[in-house]
């Protein structure tokens, strides 16, 4: 019995390992093979030893890059993890407005990145976006601030345009809390714990599994993160909004240089190991909450 389980256990795995290694594996395979040549578009890949890795330590574009892409995924595991976890304990609370709200608030994330792209784009626009309009109405006449474009702005605005995704933090949070007992609030209730005792010192600990989860999920997020950069700022101004994704697709489709632009990539996948192994450390996502 234990053989023939076995077997339909291995014909059930066969299709999805086999998927794996040809699309994902096989593709990991060659980006880091290639990570060590000199390769152009119209020429031959020719082995160059480390090189492009070497390049890595006096460019720096691709510092500020690094730069951008670490700082975005700081703010983006702990603003919408605050935000994210905040909402789903206000909704807890089931008043006659939290399905609604959901629905609402879950909207954004059912539209591409490229039309909230063009969504804030819109917004911000200096001439006629909505945000200059209410400082004009406010007084301030001539304020025409370009917002994506502006040095001391732009990284601001971009970062801006991810904070509706937040949303499915709240949905994750809100099936984790549904999962708790209801005899652990009755008598947390019952010893006269208050909301927000109960929120604090009962939920949000239990919770530890999940918002681990979640700051991979939003952390990692970022090292993918390229069709609002694109559509918003192209990395600019200068190289002022440039991630990783984004400096990525300019070293290879723009400069042509493919080999330094896969030496780019592995490292980007280091830096997503890096950081799914120490927030799982630091959260012992898995382990038992006992």
């Amino acid at each position: 019995m234990m053989a023939k389980n076995k077997l339909y256990i291995t014909l059930f795995l066969l299709p999805t390992l086999l998927l794996f290694a040809l699309v994902f594996a096989a593709s990991c395979v060659i980006l880091f093979g290639t990570s060590f040549t000199e390769w152009r578009i119209g020429t031959e890949a020719t082995f160059n030893g480390i090189h492009n890795y070497m390049n890595m330590f006096v460019d720096a574009d691709f510092w500020k890059s690094v730069w951008n892409t670490i700082l975005w995924m700081l703010l983006q595991s702990t603003v919408h993890i605050v935000i994210g976890v905040s909402f789903a304990l206000v909704l807890l609370k089931k008043e006659f407005y939290w399905k609604f709200a959901r629905t609402v608030y879950m909207l954004p994330n059912i539209i591409s990145g490229a039309a909230i792209g063009m969504l804030f784009l819109s917004i911000l626009n200096p001439e006629i976006g909505a945000v200059n309009q209410i400082f004009r109405l406010l007084g301030f006449e001539d304020f025409s601030q370009n917002w994506f474009m502006d040095y001391n702005s732009a990284f601001f605005s971009v970062t801006m345009t991810w904070l509706p995704y937040a949303a499915v933090i709240t949905i994750l949070v809100l099936a984790e809390i549904a999962a708790i007992s209801e005899s652990v609030f009755e008598s947390a209730k019952i010893d006269g714990a208050s909301e927000l005792q109960i929120s604090l010192y009962i939920v949000i600990p239990m919770l530890r599994n999940i918002i681990g989860t979640c700051i991979l999920l939003a952390g990692t997020s970022i090292l993918q993160k390229f069709d609002i950069i694109m559509m918003t700022t192209g990395g600019g101004p200068g190289n002022e909004t440039m991630n990783l994704p984004m400096y990525i697709y300019k070293t290879a489709l723009i400069d042509n240089n493919f080999g330094y632009a896969n030496a780019i990539g592995v490292f980007s996948i280091l830096l997503g190991i890096v950081f799914v192994m120490t927030t799982k450390a630091v959260f012992k996502i898995g382990d038992s909450l006992e």
